[in-house]
């Protein structure tokens, strides 16, 4: 029989440490359960060899160095938290890692498997060398006595706040495969809309960039072999307003190529430094919500992510003052950040969600009355999950007649620029030819 410590939680949420002995790690788990505790962290007790020290230390190395059995100290178990953290591991992963893993962990988790042993299985067939890294660290934390929201805390840039306090919920209230489970369909969700945003924005791009090109191409390389042949023929004659207007297009463009690109630059790098400021962000952040097509678009984006995250947060026992300023960091936008920052302090107040809401312009008098009701049934959460739902279809038909306003407009406009150059190119043609016609006649 061996000696087990547990950290574990009970239905309150009322954290628990005691000692169990059990003949192997699994028996242990299954009886911490059986008194009606949820265990978040467990390891065996290494007991020291009083004998002779010395030759413990030689035989450390031969028991394998599990995860599950760190070093003790005087009998007991080493408790401190120890992850260290590799300095090419401070980048973002992908959001696909993440969801799979969550995904992967909370079936694991749900079919009654431990923490740690889901942990150990999905690093063992983790493909990202930066994700496996982290899970060694976590599954050492925890071996060690830290909860799994804890251990989360020394990878930021991989699991952001909101990650972090969902778990630490679903720890204190027992439920973690649940919260798991909810974390990966809001990963799941919150990626599908980004991919249908950014997939409407590739051929509207795609056609920008071939507009672009070919003017360029037009104006550089056809332009000035058209205006030699207009000087040898038409002997200095005047030539077309639109021709003329064009020609004069084209040398300027040869003439100042390397101020165009200069200027390109310098208006990139002041739109990086002015959205560093507050100023600048806030108006970014305003005209992204105020454009003419896409401005639709980008609010129901954020109404139907801030409402997704919320709902989540709530339904996973986090609490509302907390919510909201998780919430309030992750919309990327300061103007609904700042709407939050209301709506928190008037619900720290007492008072409700419904007016604050109602004086910012982002969210829709149906959204707020939709909150109202919430409020007033006590299913706040199961409202604002129906609410990002409704947004979610949302953004689809916005991102349909996003795409079918801008495609055709788009090709108009390449049509015009292109048959602008032919037509003032094609009209001292003309004028060639008939001059060429009479002469012969």
């Amino acid at each position: 029989m061996a000696t087990f410590q547990y950290i574990a939680k009970d239905a309150s949420g009322n954290e628990t440490r005691g000692q169990i002995e059990a003949g192997d790690r699994n028996s242990a788990i299954a009886a911490v359960r059986a008194q009606g505790l949820f265990p978040t962290a467990l390891g065996e007790v290494k007991r020291a060899a009083t004998p002779q020290p010395a030759a413990q230390k030689k035989a450390a190395p031969k028991r394998g160095g599990a995860p599950a059995a760190p070093a003790a100290k005087k009998g007991g178990l080493n408790m401190e938290l120890n992850i260290k953290l590799p300095s090419w591991m401070r980048g973002r992963i992908k959001t696909k890692v993440l969801t799979q893993f969550t995904r992967q962990l909370a079936t694991l988790v749900n079919a009654g498997l431990p923490l740690m042993r889901g942990i150990e299985v999905l690093k063992r067939q983790m493909k990202d060398a930066q994700m496996r890294e982290a899970l060694d660290g976590i599954g050492e934390n925890i071996a060690a006595g830290g909860t799994f929201s804890e251990s989360l805390t020394a990878y930021p840039k991989i699991f952001d706040n909101l990650y972090v306090n969902m778990v630490k919920a679903g720890e204190a209230g027992g439920v973690l495969e649940v919260v798991l489970g909810r974390l990966a369909e809001f990963a799941e969700k919150s990626e599908k809309i980004k991919n249908k945003v950014k997939g409407a924005m590739i051929y509207p791009i795609v056609v920008l960039v071939a507009a672009v090109g070919i003017t360029a191409f037009l104006l550089v390389t056809v332009i000035p072999k058209f205006k030699q042949v207009f000087a040898d023929m038409l002997g200095g004659a005047e030539l077309p307003a639109i021709t003329q207007f064009v020609i004069d297009a084209s040398d300027w463009v040869q003439h100042n190529y390397i101020t165009i690109a200069i200027g390109v630059v310098v208006l990139i790098v002041l739109k990086k430094i002015v959205g560093k400021t507050e100023k600048g962000a806030t108006m970014f952040d305003w005209l992204s919500l105020r454009m003419p097509v896409t401005g639709t678009l980008v609010q129901r984006t954020a109404v139907s992510r801030v409402t997704r995250t919320l709902g989540t947060l709530l339904s996973s026992g986090v609490p509302i003052l907390q919510s909201l300023m998780i919430v309030r960091d992750t919309t990327g936008n300061r103007i609904v950040s700042n709407s939050l920052q209301d709506v928190h302090d008037a619900v720290k107040e007492g008072e409700g969600m419904t007016v604050p809401l109602s004086q910012c312009w982002v969210f829709p008098p149906m959204v707020v009355s939709m909150v109202e009701v919430g409020e007033e049934t006590g299913a706040l959460a199961e409202m604002l999950t129906r609410i990002a739902n409704t947004y979610d279809d949302e953004v689809d038909n916005a991102v349909a007649g996003m795409t079918a306003a801008i495609e055709p407009a788009l090709i108009i406009v390449l049509a015009v620029v292109v048959g602008t150059i032919v037509v003032a190119m094609f009209l001292p043609m003309i004028k060639i030819i008939q001059s060429v016609s009479g002469g012969g006649a």
